[in-house]
């Protein structure tokens, strides 16, 4: 019995997404929930699951194709067991004499390389091998077919619709090599919503520095025994998300959005954190901070860092917010203008700690300074609030138990 692999119910705020991998391909055994595919939108990556134990008979949308939510992707025979593929049937089907038979046996293929060769009606010995070994690669396929005089109109076999193969091929001009590779769906949404913040606020940035010796002394002298007691370790972004939750307590503007012509003052504190992903940079949030203890936001953030390099970060995860901050610094900036999170009014943006001669009781000395940048809508928030709410941070940081005291 032949059943349907759709895709996932994607929630109202995704119109549709694009597949980006399939992990299996037709002929292939697989067990229920196993992932078949992963399907990209433009906040998070789902994973299609196979519904029951079975042989996967077909795929109706290759990688590269736009889907909606339950759209038809791919077909399942339940219960049927693969065949183990001998060197004659593993060929490809569009070969026709028995010589293009033994060479494309003889010869290492990877999968998506063979399929694209049947589509295309190619032999190995039409194809330059460059993978370890002399395996053919999927990029030696599209070389091939590029380079051919004239191309080839192929009628397709057990998949209706051709590889999108764009994202991979390289191309030659004048001698000087470029890659054209499409935006990804999460890279094309940030550069929307980056637009979308300097159109549609006003959008200034103050700037201060942090003399950052406090907090790190204060980690040097508790940081083996907080990991000890709570199994997180004790990290600068704790410190800051605290810190900056009692500034927004004293400045509740920047904690504010606006909504058409209203005001939407927030009573809870859900801090966005930028974190890098092999995506791109995503904004998980942590809700109701006040509420949480250092080593329950250190303890969140790893998850949500570990989520994001595993593509396993939910849409509720990432929804809403009402500040964001943003740490540079462990990429080495040292300052730096970051962009507002529509529709949040405010971010603020952490850099390296340098260390710099400054001027304290009139010596000067070397300390451990980091620059503060905080990016606010000027529609909403006055210079004045902007200044006074970084300074706040500034006061707290480098005097740790007003964080502790809430002063």
């Amino acid at each position: 019995m032949a059943i349907d692999v759709k895709v996932p119910s994607f929630p109202e705020s995704v119109a549709d997404g694009s597949v980006i991998a399939w992990h299996k391909q037709p002929g292939d055994q697989v067990t229920r929930d196993e992932v078949l595919a992963e399907i990209e939108t433009d906040k998070v990556v789902f994973e299609v699951p196979a519904p029951d134990d079975g042989v996967l008979t077909e795929i109706v949308e290759n990688e590269g194709a736009t889907v909606l939510s339950q759209q038809l992707l791919a077909r399942i025979e339940v219960g049927a067991v693969a065949v183990s593929p001998t060197a004659t049937e593993t060929q490809s089907p569009t070969t026709t004499t028995s010589d293009e038979k033994n060479t494309d046996a003889e010869v290492a293929i990877a999968p998506a390389a063979r399929k694209l060769m049947a589509e295309n009606n190619l032999t190995a010995a039409q194809i330059s091998a460059s993978g370890k070994g002399g395996r053919i690669l999927k990029e030696d396929v599209l070389k091939a077919i590029n380079s051919a005089p004239v191309a080839k109109v192929v009628e397709p076999t057990s998949t209706p619709k051709p590889v999108t193969a764009a994202a991979t091929i390289t191309e030659n001009l004048e001698g000087r090599p470029e890659k054209r590779v499409p935006m990804s769906r999460l890279r094309a949404r940030i550069a929307e919503r980056l637009l979308e913040a300097q159109h549609n606020a006003a959008m200034l940035t103050t700037f201060n520095e942090v003399n950052m010796k406090p907090v790190m002394d204060l980690r040097a002298r508790h940081r083996d025994a907080f990991e000890k007691t709570h199994g997180t370790r004790l990290g600068f972004m704790s410190f800051f998300v605290k810190a900056a939750v009692e500034a927004l307590k004293q400045i509740p503007g920047v904690n504010a959005s606006i909504e058409g012509n209203d005001v939407i003052y927030h009573g809870f504190y859900d801090i966005g954190i930028a974190v890098s992903s092999p995506r791109g940079l995503v904004v998980p949030v942590l809700r109701d901070v006040d509420q949480m203890s250092m080593a329950e936001i250190e303890a969140k953030i790893r998850e949500y860092a570990e989520k994001a390099n595993n593509k396993t970060l939910s849409i509720e995860e990432m929804t809403g917010g009402t500040f964001t901050i943003t740490n540079g610094g462990v990429f080495g900036s040292m300052l730096s203008t970051p962009i507002i999170n529509p529709p949040q009014s405010g971010i603020l943006g952490m850099h390296k700690i340098q260390d710099r001669a400054m001027v304290e009781n009139g010596a000067v000395v070397v300390l451990p300074m980091m620059y503060l940048a905080h990016s606010y809508d000027h529609r909403l928030i006055d210079g004045k609030e902007a200044v006074q709410f970084l300074v706040k941070i500034k006061e707290m940081l480098e005097d740790p138990a007003r964080i502790l005291l809430e002063v």
